[in-house]
């Protein structure tokens, strides 16, 4: 059944690498790698509760300041990217990483707009959210600003998430019931992150030569 293995995978990743795996992915996340949080902090919600297999792994404490800290950290390296480097070393270093330079160019122009308050902000938008950090670093925000706007965002997210999981497990009885329907909707929702991905990721900026 696939909701039991793409539950069975999601936690085996979490089980492997504990709070120092979940801090890593959670990391790369704030940086510009393709790793979305929704993958990393649901699976760790569920392992907050003990209704799945009557065990718990992790603390509620422990889960949001491991993903905190990696969350900050991965928002620093941005950070001092862009302020290092500027706009090239983003890219030279992006390019490993599939960095849309579309979506960059669209981040630094809100953060340019709005100031530094998108720090804080934009840790709840889908996409803008792993660039945000590198404008910052580019206008060399005030770090210790910098650090507590991006703490108090990530965190109210990361918990977000948690809890979600931890719902999701506290009802997988329930869920289970209705596998069917759920494993279609998640074919159409892989379906669809794949064409998202590619689209974000792999689709040639506008203006962009032709080989």
């Amino acid at each position: 059944m696939l909701t039991e293995m793409v539950k069975d995978f999601s936690l085996w990743a979490i089980d492997t690498g504990g709070y120092t795996g979940a801090a890593f992915m959670m990391a790369l996340e704030s940086m510009i790698a393709p790793v979305p949080s929704e993958v990393v902090m649901p699976p760790l919600g569920m392992r907050l509760h003990p209704g799945i297999d009557g065990v718990v792994r992790f603390t509620w404490a422990g889960a949001i300041v491991a993903t905190s800290i990696g969350s900050l950290i991965g928002s620093l390296i941005s950070y001092y990217l862009g302020m290092l480097g500027g706009k090239p070393l983003v890219m030279k270093v992006g390019k490993y990483l599939l960095l849309n330079e579309e979506h960059l160019d669209l981040t630094t122009k809100w953060f340019d707009r709005h100031g530094s308050l998108t720090v804080f902000v934009c840790r709840f938008i889908p996409v803008v959210r792993h660039f945000i950090s590198i404008p910052a670093g580019m206008a060399r925000m005030n770090l210790l600003k910098f650090c507590i706007y991006t703490v108090i965002g990530a965190t109210m997210w990361n918990t977000f998430l948690l809890w979600l999981g931890y719902k999701l497990a506290e009802h997988w009885d329930t869920i289970l019931k209705y596998r069917g329907p759920i494993d279609v909707a998640i074919v159409i929702g892989l379906a669809g992150a794949v064409a998202a991905w590619y689209w974000m990721h792999l689709r040639k900026p506008k203006g962009t030569p032709k080989a």
